[in-house]
């Protein structure tokens, strides 16, 4: 089984690894029902989605009539203003056939235009907070993508108590002095103020480039079960971290299998191995 932290100060004791709901973006109810028992399986207890996130809400639906109180359940709305974001939660609860979620997210809260109009008068901020306070969720939170990220996380926390902050964390990008030097000024917040951190691309190998995509993942995923031990281990070597599952129910159950066996991190030299043997290539690119 996966071992399991607070959940920020949530009071709920969430395992290390939270299933990324991503990965049902584009599969049939018979495919999620199979994801669904294997993180039954290894006591997964958190599950992460979003309203564009393709079917994904409306797979996890039937599941959530069954099991609502064995999961700690979120989503998130990309949307900036208060009308269409209480609009878009109460499409997201009638998707997912619940009552209320235990964390909203604010989705992919980078771009500074949109970062204003959320969180300026009549913007998605204030659907959220109303959500709170008539107990549609119970906490609230921010995602983001891309470099700018962990500055963007700060000045979110800066303006709101946000519960809960996502975003791409991983041994390539924290060799970027600039990225890890925000992370780490990002994440020492959160420590002090017990807001979880949820860390994605835990397994990005880089761009597809010219390689043929064989993935459900946007980005080239590690797939060797070695090289996956080392990723999800570095990531989980850090207490405060939990890590939201690879886009690609294929990859889940290794992903899974990592972390039940997890015990303690890999050292710098047997990343930088994993690193060259791979070919590892940036993600994003720097600005």
């Amino acid at each position: 089984m996966i071992a399991k932290e607070l959940f920020g100060s949530t009071g709920h004791l969430s395992t290390r690894v939270l299933f990324g709901a991503a990965s049902l973006s584009r599969v049939t109810q018979d495919e999620a029902d199979r994801t669904f028992e294997i993180l039954l399986k290894y006591g997964v207890n958190h599950i992460d989605t979003a309203a564009n996130y393709g079917d994904a809400e409306l797979l996890i639906g039937p599941w959530m009539k069954k099991h609502r109180q064995e999961f700690f359940l979120a989503t998130k709305s990309d949307k900036r203003t208060y009308r269409e974001a209480k609009e878009e939660l109460h499409r997201s609860l009638e998707r997912l056939q619940v009552d209320s979620v235990d964390l909203w997210q604010m989705h992919l809260l980078v771009e500074p235009e949109d970062w204003e109009i959320a969180m300026g008068p009549g913007g998605a901020l204030e659907a959220f907070t109303e959500a709170r306070e008539q107990g549609l969720t119970r906490f609230l939170g921010v995602t983001g993508h891309g470099l700018s990220t962990p500055a963007i996380h700060l000045r979110s926390l800066e303006r709101f108590n946000f519960d809960s902050v996502l975003f791409p964390y991983n041994y390539q990008l924290m060799q970027s002095p600039q990225y890890a030097s925000e992370t780490e000024k990002l994440l020492s917040v959160c420590s002090k103020r017990q807001v979880a951190v949820q860390t994605i691309k835990s397994l990005a190998a880089g761009p597809w480039g010219k390689h043929k995509q064989t993935r459900a993942t946007w980005y080239q995923p590690l797939e060797n079960q070695e090289d996956i031990d080392l990723a999800v281990h570095w990531v989980l070597s850090r207490t405060q971290l939990f890590l939201n599952t690879v886009g690609d129910i294929d990859l889940l159950p290794k992903v899974l299998d990592a972390a039940a066996r997890f015990e303690s991190g890999p050292s710098d030299q047997e990343m930088q191995k994993m690193f060259e043997r791979t070919g590892m290539q940036p993600l994003f690119e720097e600005a």
